[in-house]
């Protein structure tokens, strides 16, 4: 039996898809998390109605590491098609909690597991003669015995019980009896020191609290003035959308009469939704979409119109494991190059990359003004594992700042101008000016064009006519860096050896740094924000002796795009690739850092 472990472990409950068990697992969740320990559960499910395997895991992390981990201290298997897999999956000294009146049970026990046999269904039955409420309330009996095992708080457990079924006593009362069976009969069997691992309560969770990674960027499209939603569903940006139109129909309304400011539709594919937005987003509505992969695969087209004619509208991506469908509910990294090049012919891209629900939640408010400041349409990259699980966040600031509508002429403004063509640059920066339809001036109106045009917007297959628009459009996007997020760098500014991360690999790349310099290997990170890239990424690259850059895609798309701008150092880049499906956790960043010091250090 290894010393007791407090605060620092991962619990992995292994279920059946459909069989009731995440209200169970947000209430260990919530428990942990509201005894003031840092938690980050990961919903690892399959992607079928009901039937397959499903697991569920919860970093218990006093240092307050995100990332996964790899290992499963506590592992409750409830399936038993996957039972031995999760046998073996248990870190050696590790707890083991069973079904005791399962058909199936662990063949060769590990002498290093500690393997706990409860009759959960027995249990429950007394207060579920129907078998369909027993699978159910099932769940609820390992909530008590994991509290006993771990020392829960019971009185926190018993009142994030009622604040899950919130409004419904008799529910309440029916699953916090059954939780109540599970601690009495861990109190009566077990052994007070069968378990090493133990949760104590802290006070490091302050006023952070814990929400989806979608319900923020949601949260950001209402606080980022979005007025019009057109989407098709799809796993796992489908809630973007659902609660987007869920927070205007309670928010977004007139003070006075009550009316609805907000209109939304569900198209009848992705292509269609993003006809919807640009057409939105021309007549001068902050408009946005949410898709994957294969949605933004089909919104190519319409990514190139709105491109060329110069629409604002935001679209969302969150990436799940590609190519085709894939494995739909697994994550990934694998559309950066899609979205960053996506359409015909030259174009490329504003692309934002968000780590966490903080800057979910704030660049999905940049993302608006951006579009329209640069009158173009905006990628907001996230992916599965950001998005559709819990996160620990702190509380999301209400924007003081007003919204950026770029350069947008009125009547009044019309009449202090000597001319207005849609697509000229009398400024030099690349950003030309609109209007909005219904504008009443006779300056107003232009013609919207997908074909060649010229900077009155006229038809034109001159080539000069053709290059001097397209050329001004790259030095649009080009010049958006000086608003888009910079990246941040952290660790050891002199050290020679640099990480380079987006997106959710900042979270096992953060805790890789600490560890490595745990073996006295020092690094700088660098984590990158935005596309197109900003000059200190080049020039973080060209000061570095060698680069990594990490990434959950297996061609490491955005090491391929900084060897473009780098080439003189091009050689100095490497690459860590990791791109299973499942989150990434720190082992492959540490092991190929590493690596490559043993190697620098024989040379």
């Amino acid at each position: 039996m290894p010393a007791s472990v407090t605060n620092e472990f991962s619990i992995n409950v292994a279920t059946v898809n459909g069989s009731g068990s995440a209200s169970s697992n947000t209430i260990l969740t919530k428990s942990i998390f509201r005894m003031g320990v840092p938690v980050s559960p990961k919903n690892l499910f399959p992607s079928n109605i009901s039937g397959l395997p499903t697991w569920f895991l919860i970093r218990v992390s006093e240092a307050g590491w995100r990332a996964r981990t790899g290992r499963n201290e506590v592992v409750i298997a409830l399936n038993p098609t996957t039972l031995e897999q999760d046998h073996a999956g248990v870190a050696p000294g590790g707890v083991l909690l069973v079904e005791a009146k399962s058909r199936v049970q662990v063949q060769q026990p590990r002498s290093d597991v500690t393997i706990l046999s409860c009759p959960m269904a027995e249990l429950a039955k007394p207060h579920a003669p129907d078998p369909r409420l027993r699978k159910l309330l099932t769940n609820m009996v390992y909530v008590g015995v994991v509290a006993h095992l771990l020392d829960l708080d019971v009185d926190v457990v018993m009142q994030t019980v009622a604040d899950q079924f919130s409004g419904k006593q008799k529910i309440v009362a029916l699953n916090q009896a059954v939780v109540q069976e599970g601690l009495d009969w861990a109190a009566a069997n077990l052994a007070d020191d069968v378990c090493p691992f133990t949760v104590a309560a802290r006070d490091l969770t302050g006023d952070k609290m814990l929400i989806e990674g979608n319900t923020a960027a949601a949260l950001g499209c209402l606080m980022g003035g979005c007025t019009f939603v057109g989407w098709y569903p799809i796993t796992p940006s489908t809630s973007i959308c659902e609660d987007t139109i869920a927070f205007a129909h309670r928010f977004r309304r007139d003070e006075d009469s009550g009316a609805l400011k907000f209109a939304s539709v569900q198209a009848e594919d992705e292509l269609s939704s993003i006809g919807h937005i640009l057409g939105a987003g021309w007549a001068g509505a902050r408009a946005m979409t949410a898709t994957s992969g294969p949605g933004i695969s089909l919104m190519a087209e319409f990514a190139g119109f709105g491109y060329y004619t110069e629409i604002p509208a935001v679209l969302f991506d969150v990436q799940r494991v590609g190519p085709s469908t894939g494995m739909p509910t697994r994550t990934q990294q694998g559309d950066l190059s899609l979205c960053f090049y996506l359409s015909h012919g030259d174009t490329k891209h504003i692309v934002l990359l968000p780590a966490g629900p903080e800057e979910l939640y704030e660049m999905s408010q940049q993302a608006f003004d951006l579009a329209e400041r640069f009158q173009t349409p905006v990628f907001v990259l996230s992916d599965l594992d950001m998005g559709m699980n819990l996160w620990m966040s702190d509380r999301l600031a209400y924007p003081e700042a007003g919204f950026d509508r770029g350069k947008v002429l009125d009547a009044e403004a019309l009449e202090q101008v000597k001319e207005f063509h849609r697509y000229a640059d009398p400024d030099g920066d690349g950003v030309p000016y609109r209007t909005l339809p219904g504008t009443r001036h006779p300056k107003a109106p232009y013609f919207t064009r997908g074909s060649g045009h010229t900077t009155r917007a006229t038809y034109t297959e001159n080539s000069e006519e053709y290059k001097e628009v397209v050329d001004r459009i790259r030095r649009k996007i080009d010049g958006s860096t000086s608003h888009t997020p910079a990246p941040l760098t952290d660790g050891d500014r002199s050290s020679k050896v640099g990480l380079i991360h987006w997106g959710s690999t900042r979270y096992p790349v953060e805790e890789a740094v600490a560890l490595l310099a745990d073996e006295g290997i020092s690094v700088c990170e660098m984590r990158v924000r935005a596309l197109p890239l900003h000059d200190a990424v080049i020039d973080f690259v060209n000061d570095c002796d060698i680069t990594y850059v990490v990434e959950q895609n297996r061609d490491g798309q955005l090491a391929d795009i900084i060897r473009l701008k780098v080439p003189g150092s091009a050689g100095k880049i490497r690459k860590i690739n990791y791109y299973a499906g499942m989150p990434m956790s720190a082992e492959p960043v540490v092991e190929a850092v590493r690596a490559g010091a043993r190697e620098t250090a024989n040379v």
